[in-house]
This record gives structure tokens, C-alpha cells and sequence, in this order.
């Protein structure tokens, strides 16, 4: 199970002062095809446990990506956000939201989150099914925790032929098309004066973070 220690954050979006040297170091080892935000999300679908989100603030980005990577998730009403920032920043979804998002929601809402690229209440994630549920906050800790210890006391061997027989899709080809659509616009100097404008503007800053999606806007404009 998943959760924060901090009531306005889930997990942030990637680091926008990464620079290329940073990113190809972590790239090092990977497979052919996928990226590092790409690799996590695909190691946390194929672990044999089952993966919780109990999301309770904002998850933009990469974090966004974790909550749609993961096998469930359930969001606060009033104080979940998840939401798939990148187009603002001239960028696309780089860590799978491309096909865990088309999975869960369908291609035409996919396409609205990533390029209306809006932050997203709990309510209207649990219609799209981008969670799979929106919980009162005060009955969040409560519910999650009791599904987690229902499943957790299920007899040897059922959580895995669940997982095994409920099957995943296979996005290797989508991964790797997402991969070379975000790299073909992530390094672009473009992409570079307007992250660096969003940085000036502190949109990197727990202040600016609240509404990160504003200035950006304002930017594009």
C-alpha cells in the first residue's frame, strides 16, 4: 500500500531541472525500448503483490503515472488531484500514462486529461476510472486499510492466480512509441525556455506546486 506523509502532495512530477546526462545515467541499464519512468511503472504492475494507492493530495506527472500504474487506487474527496501536466510544459506523459491511461478510461478521455491537462477531483477520476473509487477523506484510512487486510488474510496463492489469471495488457509497443515521443520533445530548446520560464516563476516550489497549472498556462499563452 502507498500513501503520504504529506496532506497536499501524493507524489510530485519529475524534477524539471533534470538535465539529459542526469536522465541518460539512470537510463544506463534498461532494457531496449522503455525509459526509467517507463520501468517503474511496468516494475510496480508485474509485482506479484498487489499494489494500493491510498491517494489523499496531488499527483501530477510522474506521480499521476504511479497512481494509474498501480493495481488499485482509491482517492479522498475534496484532497485528491491526480492530473498529467506534461502538455504544458510542451512535453508528453513519458512514464506509461499513455497506455495505462487509454487502458483504464478509453482513448477520448485519455486524450482529454493529457491535453487538457487539468488536475482532475476525486469524484470525476472514480466516473472516468482512473481510480477506482472516491472515498470521504475521513473514511479513506479506514477503507483502504480494510481491503488491504481482507486480501492480505486470503488463503496462500489466491492474490498471485489472481493477478496471474486476470491479465495484464502488454504495452511494449505503446511504451516504446511513448518513449520516443517524449524524448523527441523533452530536449527540445522550447521545451527547455519554458520549464526554465515555470522555474522562474516558482512553479517548483511548494507554494507554486498548489496550482502549478495557471502559470503554465500563462506561459503557453
Amino acid at each position: 500500500m502507498f500513501d503520504s506523509a504529506d496532506p497536499d502532495f501524493f507524489l510530485a512530477h519529475v524534477d524539471m531541472t533534470a538535465t539529459p546526462d542526469a536522465l541518460a545515467g539512470l537510463m544506463a541499464d534498461l532494457p531496449d525500448g522503455v525509459n526509467v519512468f517507463q520501468a517503474v511503472g511496468e516494475q510496480l504492475r508485474r509485482q506479484p503483490q498487489v499494489a494500493i494507492v491510498k491517494l489523499a493530495g496531488k499527483a501530477r506527472g510522474g506521480g499521476a503515472e504511479f497512481v494509474v500504474a498501480a493495481d488499485m487506487a482509491f482517492a479522498a474527496i475534496g484532497k485528491a488531484g491526480p492530473g498529467q501536466i506534461e502538455a504544458l510544459m510542451g512535453i508528453v506523459p513519458g512514464g506509461g500514462a499513455t497506455q495505462y491511461l487509454a487502458e483504464r478510461v478509453g482513448r477520448n478521455r485519455a486524450l482529454e486529461i493529457v491535453l487538457g491537462a487539468d488536475l482532475m477531483d476525486a469524484e470525476a477520476a472514480e466516473r472516468y476510472g482512473w481510480v477506482n473509487r472516491a472515498v470521504p477523506a475521513d473514511q479513506l484510512d479506514e477503507f483502504v486499510d480494510r481491503l488491504a487486510g481482507d486480501i492480505a488474510a486470503l488463503p496462500g496463492g489466491v492474490v498471485a492466480a489472481a493477478k496471474r489469471t486476470i491479465v495484464l495488457h502488454d504495452h511494449s509497443d505503446g511504451l516504446a512509441r511513448e518513449n520516443v515521443a517524449w524524448a523527441g520533445l523533452v530536449f527540445r530548446p522550447a521545451t527547455a525556455q519554458l520549464m526554465g520560464a515555470g522555474l522562474a516563476n516558482g512553479v517548483q516550489t511548494r507554494d507554486g506546486e498548489q496550482g502549478l497549472e495557471d502559470p503554465f498556462r500563462k506561459l503557453a499563452g
